[in-house]
């Protein structure tokens, strides 16, 4: 293109009422430390100004690199995480669809496509429409797959120890935290009964000890003491569900900060897997809104109403205002 051409550039993109970079098809990309590095700064603008100024910045953000997916694909986790602190969150939800939407149309990349459809998937549940989720998911019950197992064969066939280790230790982690996670709404479901409820809170609890997943992910085991609170409310067994609150509060004050995803001495191989997430080790909002979330999920749950009065709920909420005080 000639320098006369050039000069027109500006001029053209007005009348179009576009960019300079849409006039000419230039569709920027993002590497991962980039995202990763924009994250952090857009999800710290969230804890930090109002709702309005942080989707604004998101939104130029979102218009400059449209075309780049997997920064759209953070951009619908972020929206998710923190649609709450909208007036209007059923608005966020169908932006993440229309994100996820678009991401799984034009994106080559089969793993973002398929995080997209998750994504949609549990917007669509937000918004109260689960048979448009049945239309997106299968609905039969399938086998847990078992790639990274058949990794680990492959690494130890060829003398890669190390590497079948590795993979061993990350398919572990991965299934316990998919245990304890869906303990939570499974005891829930069998509320009614609450011997059955008490024995999946039970052995999830088991599980958390054994592997020291306090530790490890608070806030998965976070759900499993709020879930069993509730439903000892549920029943009227007030001490035994204070015992889970005193629990839950004391990994708010030991365990979470700073939220980052970390082994052990057990899982000593799965720090290194972590690093290769998109957003790396970080957690998905910022250490603010975490500690506001943690005090409202006992302070100001309505199943808790009966406790009100009792002094060791009164010193729960105290302890953790205490934690909140911190940042």
């Amino acid at each position: 293109m000639s320098f006369p051409d050039i000069t027109l550039l500006p001029k053209l993109a007005t009348y179009f009422n576009v960019s300079i970079d849409e006039l000419i098809g230039y569709e920027p990309q993002l590497t991962r430390e980039q995202i990763k590095e924009l994250y952090s700064q857009l999800k710290n603008i969230f804890a930090n100004e109002k709702f309005e100024v942080a989707m604004a910045e998101c939104r130029e953000l979102e218009k400059k690199y449209y075309s780049c997916f997997p920064f759209l694909l953070q951009m619908a986790i972020l929206y998710l995480n923190h649609a709450t602190l909208s007036d209007a969150p059923v608005h966020i939800y169908e932006h993440c669809i229309e994100l996820t939407q678009r991401i799984r149309s034009l994106s080559e990349d089969v793993n973002d496509a398929k995080d997209a459809l998750t994504l949609e998937a549990s917007c669509y549940l937000l918004l109260g429409e689960p048979m448009k989720v049945m239309d997106l998911m299968d609905e039969k019950l399938h086998p847990i797959s078992r790639d990274t197992e058949l990794l680990a064969q492959v690494y130890q066939g060829i003398g890669n120890i190390q590497g079948a280790i590795d993979a061993y230790q990350v398919a572990m982690y991965q299934h316990l935290l998919f245990l304890i996670c869906d303990s939570a709404p499974l005891a829930l479901l069998n509320a009614a009964d609450i011997t059955k409820a008490e024995q999946i809170i039970t052995r999830a609890i088991d599980c958390i000890d054994i592997y020291n997943m306090d530790e490890l992910h608070p806030n998965t085991t976070a759900g499993i003491y709020i879930t069993g609170a509730q439903i000892y409310c549920m029943h009227g067994e007030n001490a035994k569900a204070l015992d889970m609150l005193e629990r839950y509060t004391y990994i708010c004050e030991h365990c979470f900060f700073p939220l980052v995803l970390h082994g052990d001495a057990f899982f000593d191989r799965i720090d290194e897997w972590f690093l290769q997430f998109d957003l790396g080790n970080q957690a998905p909002r910022s250490e603010k809104l975490i500690v506001s979330s943690m005090v409202e999920a006992v302070e100001k749950n309505p199943a808790f109403a009966g406790l009100m009065d009792e002094k060791r709920y009164k010193a729960v909420v105290k302890r953790l205002k205490g934690v909140g005080e911190k940042y």
